[in-house]
C-alpha cells in the first residue's frame, strides 16, 4: 500500500471510529425526526428558505478543498470542515498551491488570492459547523456509513433551514436523504474533478426534496458559474452512466487482443474527437476509481457486462497504471472493431438514460461536452454518423453485452431522422415568462437554431395574455457570449454573404420583437455578455447585473462591427462618446462600469436577483429607455470617455494617432490607443459612422443602416482574417481591404 493510500485508509478509519457512537443513536434520532416531519407538514418551506450565502464544506480532501476554493472565489463565506486539524490544514495547503499557480498564470492577482483565502474559515469537528449556515456540502469518502454519520451530527449542529447536500458520484441519493432528519432539504451533488475548474455539476433531488431546495441549490451552482444538469437518482446519474462502461469496454477490447492501449486510445480520440483516450484518462484519474465505478454499476443495474475487466482488476491489485506506448498506428480493421464497440456502448447507454427519464438528450450531450470535454455529445454523434447507423452499432453491442442490457425501442423508431435539440427552455410562473438560452457548452452563443427557437419562445410569451414580464437568462457562466463565429467564417469562405445577412436580419426581427413588446422585458446579465449577447440584452427594457457581470463589444477587433444593434442602442442609452469608448475600442466592462454607463440598469447582490425581477415586474416598462447620457456622470470611466472620444478627437483616433492635449504615455490613454490599434480599420470606421448616425436618425433607421452595411463588411479580407484568427486563437493581421 502506498503512503497516499495508507493516509486515505487511515482517514476513513478515523471517520468511522469517530462516528461509531453516533450511529448507535441513529434509531433514537429517527423517532425524533418523524415527529419533526409531522410538525413540519403544511408549512411552506419556500416561504422560509433564504438564498444561499454561507456554505460549509465537510471534508478537506481534494474534492472538498476544490469545492471550498471555487465557492470562495465567487465571494461566498466558506467553512472548510474536517475531523482533525491536520486534514483542514492539508486542505488549506491544497487550495494555496492551486491559487499560487493561478497567480503565476495571471488568472488572479495576489490581492484577489488574499481575498479568496480570507473567505475560507477552518473548522475542526463537524459538530462545530455554524448553526446558521445556509448550505452544507458533505464531501467525505464514498462510504454510506461515514456519510450518514456526518449528517446525523449535522442535523444537531445546524438550524432547521440549512440545506444538506452530499457530493457523491455513485451512492443512492434517496437512501442518503432518508438517513437525514431533513429529507425535504437534501440533494445529491456530483461535482466533477477538479471542482474549481470543471464547469459541470449534476444536481440529484431525492424523492422528498422540495422544489425550493432544488431551486436554491441550482442557484448556488449557477453562481459558481457551473453548468447544471438536474437528473433523477439512478446509478451513475448521467455522465458516469455512459462514461464508466466506455472505460471498461476499452479494457475488454485490450483483454481480447483487438488492439494495444496506445491504439485503442488513438482510435477513441479519432472516433469521439477527444484529446485523451480511455487508458490515458484512467491513468489521470486513477484506475481504482474506474474499477470501483464499473463494479458498482454492474451490481446496481444487474448488468454482468459492467463487471470490471480482469486486466483492470489486476492493475489495481498491483497498484499500477496502464503502460501506453508511443506506437499508435492501427489498421482499418482495428479501427472499425474498436470504434464500433466504444460508440455502440455510448449510444445505447445514452438512449437508456433518456428512456429512463433520468434527463433529456440535450443534457446527456451537455454532460459529455462540458464534463468530459468531448467535442460532441452522444446524440450529436448519432446525428453525424446517421441515427440508423448509430442504432446498428448499439444493437451490435447489445448482442455482445447480453443480460441486463437492452436498446430502447425509441432509437429504432427514429429511423434515420436526426434528433432535434432544444436550446431554449421556457416556463411561466405568476405572469413571468422566463426564457433560458441553454447552450452552456458553447457559452450560449447565438446560431441559427438558437435564434429560431428564441424567436418562437418570445412570440409565444408575447401572445400569452397571462404573461406580463419576459425574462431572458443564460445557462452556465454566460448570458450569451456572442454569435457563432464559425458560421460567419464558413459562409464567407463559401461566398455566401447573403446567408450572413439573412441570419442577422432574423436576429434583428427577434430583437425588434423584444424591443416593441408590450410586456416588461428583463435580461439577467449576471454573467458574461459579449457582442451579440450584449446586443440582445440591450433590446430589453432592463438589464440586471451582479458582481459576476462582464460586458464587451469585441467586433472591431475581429474584423467587423456590431450588427445586432450594437452601433445604435448603446449611444442612445449612454451617449455617443461613452458608446465610442465601449464599442470602438472594445473595452471590457465590469458590472460597476456597465452600471455607470447605464448598460446595466440595476446592479444587485446575487441573492437579490429574484427580488429585483419581481420589483421590475411590478414597476412595468420604463418611462425613458434611451436617456442618451451615462447613468453616473461622476464615474472616472465616464469622464475619460467623454473627454477622449469627442467629435474633435475622432479623426485622430480613427487615423491611429493621439489627440491633442492628451499624453500618449499616460497609462489610460496608451491603453486606449493600443486597443484601437488592434482593430480592423474598415470595421472601426464603419462602426464609428454608424454610432455618429444616432445623432440624426431614429432607432429603426439606424438599425436598417447597420443591417445594410453587412454586405460590405463581411466581403472584406479583414473580416475573414479577424474571425479566422479568433477561431485559431491568434492575433489577426489586417490589410485594410
Amino acid at each position: 500500500m502506498s503512503q497516499r493510500q495508507y493516509g486515505q485508509e487511515l482517514h476513513i478509519s478515523q471517520w468511522k471510529n469517530g462516528f461509531k457512537g453516533i450511529m448507535k443513536r441513529t434509531i433514537l434520532s429517527f423517532e425524533t425526526t418523524l415527529n419533526a416531519v409531522d410538525f413540519m407538514e403544511g408549512i411552506e418551506v419556500a416561504d422560509t428558505m433564504q438564498p444561499v450565502q454561507s456554505v460549509a464544506i465537510i471534508g478537506a480532501g481534494n474534492m472538498g478543498s476544490g469545492i471550498a476554493q471555487k465557492t470562495a472565489q465567487e465571494e461566498f463565506d466558506v467553512q472548510m470542515v474536517d475531523r482533525e486539524s491536520q486534514w483542514v490544514e492539508r486542505g488549506q495547503s491544497i487550495i494555496a498551491n492551486f491559487l499560487d499557480e493561478a497567480v503565476e498564470r495571471r488568472i488572479f492577482s495576489p490581492s484577489q488570492v488574499d481575498g479568496i483565502k480570507g473567505r475560507i474559515t477552518s473548522v475542526v469537528g463537524v459538530d462545530q459547523t455554524a448553526k446558521n449556515t445556509d448550505l452544507v456540502i458533505e464531501a467525505v469518502f464514498e462510504d454510506f456509513d461515514v456519510k450518514t454519520a456526518v449528517f446525523t451530527t449535522l442535523d444537531k449542529a445546524c438550524g432547521p433551514d440549512t440545506i444538506f447536500a452530499s457530493n457523491t458520484s455513485s451512492l443512492s441519493v434517496n437512501a442518503l436523504a432518508d438517513a437525514t432528519g431533513r429529507p425535504d432539504r437534501f440533494v445529491g451533488l456530483h461535482f466533477f474533478y477538479h471542482p474549481a475548474k470543471n464547469r459541470l455539476v449534476e444536481v440529484i433531488p431525492a424523492k422528498a426534496t422540495s422544489a425550493a431546495t432544488v431551486d436554491k441549490v441550482v442557484q448556488y451552482c449557477k453562481m459558481l458559474g457551473k453548468v447544471v444538469i438536474v437528473c433523477a437518482d439512478r446509478p451513475g446519474f448521467v455522465v458516469n452512466r455512459f462514461f464508466v462502461p466506455w472505460l471498461n469496454e476499452a479494457c475488454l477490447l485490450l483483454e481480447e487482443g483487438v488492439a494495444t492501449t496506445a491504439q485503442i486510445d488513438a482510435i477513441a480520440c479519432k472516433a469521439f474527437s477527444i484529446g485523451l483516450g480511455p487508458f490515458g484518462l484512467m491513468n489521470l484519474t486513477g484506475p481504482p476509481i474506474a474499477l470501483h465505478s464499473t463494479d458498482y454499476l454492474a451490481e446496481q443495474l444487474h448488468t454482468p457486462r459492467y463487471v470490471g475487466a480482469q486486466n483492470l482488476r489486476d492493475l489495481v491489485a498491483n497498484s499500477e497504471q496502464w503502460t501506453i506506448s508511443d506506437n499508435t498506428d492501427y489498421n482499418q480493421t482495428q479501427y472499425e472493431a474498436v470504434a464500433e464497440r466504444l460508440l455502440g456502448v455510448v449510444f445505447g447507454v445514452a438512449a437508456q438514460i433518456v428512456d429512463e427519464d433520468i434527463c433529456s438528450m440535450e443534457d446527456v450531450d451537455r454532460g459529455a461536452k462540458v464534463g468530459l470535454r468531448w467535442a460532441r455529445g452522444p446524440f450529436e454523434l448519432m446525428n453525424r454518423l446517421g441515427v440508423e447507423e448509430a442504432a446498428r452499432m448499439a444493437r451490435a453491442y447489445a448482442n455482445i453485452a447480453g443480460e441486463g442490457w437492452t436498446l430502447p425501442d425509441f432509437v429504432d423508431v427514429q429511423g434515420n431522422t436526426n434528433w432535434n435539440f432544444s436550446y431554449v427552455d421556457s416556463h411561466v410562473d405568476n405572469g413571468v415568462a422566463t426564457l433560458i438560452i441553454n447552450r452552456p457548452e458553447a457559452m450560449n452563443a447565438l446560431n441559427v437554431t438558437v435564434v429560431d427557437q428564441l424567436t418562437s419562445a418570445v412570440a409565444a410569451a408575447n401572445a400569452d395574455d397571462s404573461v406580463h414580464t419576459i425574462v431572458l437568462d443564460g445557462a452556465g457562466k454566460a448570458f450569451v457570449a456572442g454569435a457563432d463565429v464559425k458560421f460567419f467564417v464558413d459562409k464567407i469562405r463559401a461566398e455566401s454573404i447573403p446567408d450572413i445577412y439573412d441570419f442577422t436580419a432574423e436576429g434583428h426581427d427577434l430583437l425588434n420583437a423584444i424591443e416593441t413588446s408590450s410586456k416588461t422585458t428583463v435580461a439577467l446579465t449576471t454573467g458574461l455578455a459579449l457582442g451579440g449577447g450584449l446586443e440582445l440584452a440591450l433590446a430589453c427594457d432592463y438589464r440586471i447585473g451582479t458582481r459576476r457581470t462582464q460586458f464587451r463589444f469585441p467586433e472591431t477587433s475581429i474584423g467587423i462591427y456590431p450588427g445586432l444593434g450594437g452601433s445604435q442602442r448603446p449611444a442612445r442609452i449612454c451617449g455617443i462618446p461613452a458608446a465610442r469608448w465601449a464599442v470602438l475600442a472594445g473595452n471590457f466592462m465590469t458590472a460597476q462600469v456597465a452600471h455607470d454607463l447605464g448598460l446595466v440598469t440595476h446592479l444587485v447582490d446575487v441573492a437579490e436577483v429574484d427580488a429585483q425581477v419581481a420589483s421590475l415586474a411590478e414597476t412595468g416598462k420604463p418611462d425613458n429607455k434611451y436617456p442618451g447620457a451615462p447613468a453616473n456622470p461622476e464615474s472616472s470611466v465616464v469622464k475619460f470617455a467623454e473627454a477622449f472620444y469627442t467629435d474633435v478627437n475622432m479623426p485622430a483616433l480613427i487615423g491611429g494617432g493621439c489627440p491633442e492635449n492628451f499624453d500618449s504615455d499616460d497609462k489610460t490613454v496608451s491603453r486606449q490607443l493600443k486597443s484601437l490599434s488592434y482593430t480592423a480599420p474598415i470595421g472601426l470606421k464603419m462602426a464609428s459612422d454608424l454610432i455618429d448616425a444616432t445623432a440624426t436618425t431614429d432607432l429603426a433607421t439606424g438599425l436598417n443602416m447597420e443591417l445594410e452595411g453587412l454586405h460590405t463588411i463581411f466581403s472584406t479580407k479583414d473580416a475573414l482574417e479577424g474571425l479566422s484568427a479568433l477561431i485559431e486563437n491568434r492575433r489577426p493581421t489586417y490589410v485594410n481591404q
